[in-house]
C-alpha cells in the first residue's frame, strides 16, 4: 500500500483515509489548512491511486494493513476518514484503540443494506462506465471534486479494477460497526452533511448512540463531500479534537 508522509517529523500523527473511487490526493485542500505541528500520513488504499496494482480484498485486511502502518509511525494517531475511509476509521478505532488516539468519522454508512445482490449485479454490469470520461465527470460532481483535482479523479477512476470496485462497494454496503466500537475510549467526532441522504444521517446517529461520549455534528450546506466542500472548516475541527495538545499549531485562517 502506497503511503506518503508530510509535515513535522516529530509532530502528532494524523492519518487521512480517503473514500472509495478516489485516492490520497483528495486531502490536498485540507492539508493546506492544517497547522505545522502535525505529521500527516496519507495512504492510497488498496486498489486506488498508486496502490491500484493491489486488489481491495476487505475492510478487515485493509484495517490490519493500516494498523501496521501506524505501528511503524510511532505514537497513537488522530485518524480522519471519509466515506469508505470513515468505515475503516470506525473499524480501526474499535479493533485497535491502542493505535487511534481520537477519530474523526465523516459520512460513514453504518446501517447495512439488506438486499445487496441486485445492487452488486447491476454494478458489475455497468462497471465499465467508470472508465468513460462523461460518467466519471458526473461522479466527480457528486463528490464535489474541485476543477484542479479533476484530472486526478479521472485517472484514478479509470484505473480501478472491476474486482476492487465490486469488493469495496460490497464491503461498504454491508458495513456495520464492530461491537467493540461501543467501548472505544478515545474521543470521536462524527460528521454528516445536512444535504446527505437520510441513510447517511441515520448511520451517523447510530454511530453516535453506540458511543455516547462521541460528538455528532450535522454540517450545514454540505452533501457527501465535506472534506472538499469545507476544507478550512474541517482543518479547524480536526485541530479542536487534539484537546490537551496545546503544543500543536492551530491551522492558519485562509
Amino acid at each position: 500500500m502506497h503511503v506518503e508522509t508530510f509535515g513535522a517529523r516529530d509532530g502528532h500523527p494524523v492519518l487521512l483515509l480517503h473514500g472509495g473511487g478516489v485516492a490520497g490526493w483528495m486531502w490536498e485542500p485540507l492539508r493546506t489548512h492544517l497547522g505545522e505541528g502535525v505529521r500527516v500520513i496519507v495512504p492510497d488504499l488498496p486498489g486506488h491511486g498508486r496502490s491500484a496494482d493491489e486488489t481491495y480484498v476487505s475492510h478487515a485486511a485493509t484495517t490490519a494493513a493500516l494498523a501496521r502502518v501506524l505501528e511503524r509511525k510511532g505514537p497513537a494517531a488522530t485518524v480522519v476518514g471519509f466515506s469508505l475511509g470513515a468505515q475503516l476509521t470506525v473499524q480501526l478505532a474499535a479493533l485497535r484503540p491502542d493505535r487511534v488516539r481520537n477519530a474523526v468519522v465523516i459520512s460513514a454508512q453504518a446501517v447495512p443494506m439488506r438486499a445487496t445482490r441486485a445492487t452488486l449485479a447491476l454494478l458489475s454490469a455497468t462497471a465499465g462506465l467508470a472508465k468513460r470520461e462523461w460518467f466519471a465527470r458526473a461522479q466527480a460532481r457528486q463528490l464535489f471534486v474541485p476543477d484542479e483535482l479533476l484530472d486526478d479523479y479521472l485517472q484514478v477512476s479509470g484505473a480501478i479494477s472491476r474486482e476492487t470496485l465490486l469488493r469495496s462497494v460490497e464491503e461498504n454496503l454491508r458495513f456495520a460497526p464492530p461491537h467493540t466500537w461501543r467501548s472505544y475510549p478515545g474521543a470521536a467526532s462524527i460528521l454528516v452533511g445536512a444535504k446527505e441522504r437520510s441513510l447517511m444521517k441515520r448511520s451517523a446517529a447510530l454511530l453516535h448512540t453506540s458511543l455516547p461520549h462521541s460528538e455528532l455534528q450535522v454540517v450545514d450546506g454540505c452533501g457527501h463531500g465535506i472534506p472538499l466542500q469545507r476544507p478550512a472548516w474541517l482543518a479547524r475541527h480536526i485541530a479542536a479534537t487534539f484537546g490537551d495538545r496545546p503544543d500543536l499549531a492551530q491551522p492558519p485562517e485562509r
